[in-house]
């Protein structure tokens, strides 16, 4: 719990930071998240290396069980958007499904969205898939604990496979890592497929 802090702590420093214009200017110049990225997946990488055999154990233990993992995310979101969207009368069914079908994964959803639906739509993918990927950092260690391993996977959404993959290898350990990964693959494949079907 205490890392998802220092993270989320992190990221509202940056945007604090930046919005007061505290920031030398020169340093906008470049995107250096796409750096940190693949060192954080260095050092995963590293972890699992020294322990490949745990790589194994969660696919002797799920076998073709293990696409059911994130077919579970996937559903379980665009059945949690379909009742939400009961709720949110300025905003059409298709829309509010949409958003949801971002499943963290913001940077991609919104530009889809932006491009399908509209600036307004996209922003609100934005911070809709945000706050699931910060919610995700948060909740990771509590989920872990209290709704069994798989539970912080699912919550992650498309980001299992990135950003929070080093919180979940933390809190449910090395051998959750493969399924992590496999789940964030085709969560990731399926956002631009489901956002497309729905603007056919």
């Amino acid at each position: 719990m205490k890392s998802s802090i220092i993270i989320v702590l992190c990221f509202l420093t940056g945007v604090l930071l930046s919005y007061f214009q505290c920031i030398p200017a020169f340093l906008f110049k470049y995107d250096y998240s796409i750096y940190i990225l693949p060192i954080m997946m260095f050092f995963v990488g590293m972890s699992i290396g020294a322990d490949l055999k745990s790589l194994v154990r969660p696919i002797r233990q799920y076998k073709s069980r293990i696409i059911l993992i994130p077919l579970s995310t996937i559903t379980g979101t665009l059945l949690a958007c379909l009742l939400l969207s009961f709720f949110m009368q300025s905003i059409p069914l298709r829309e509010t499904v949409a958003i949801g079908s971002g499943f963290g994964y913001y940077s991609l959803s919104a530009i889809f969205l932006t491009q399908l639906a509209g600036s307004d739509i996209g922003m609100m993918a934005l911070i809709s898939n945000m706050t699931r990927e910060i919610f995700a950092l948060l909740a990771i260690p509590l989920l872990a604990h209290y709704c069994g391993k798989l539970a912080p996977i699912a919550a992650a959404g498309a980001t299992s496979i990135d950003t929070t993959l080093p919180i979940i290898s933390q809190a449910c350990g090395k051998d959750y890592v493969v399924i992590s990964v496999f789940h964030g693959i085709i969560v990731d494949i399926s956002v631009p497929v489901i956002i497309s079907l729905l603007y056919l």
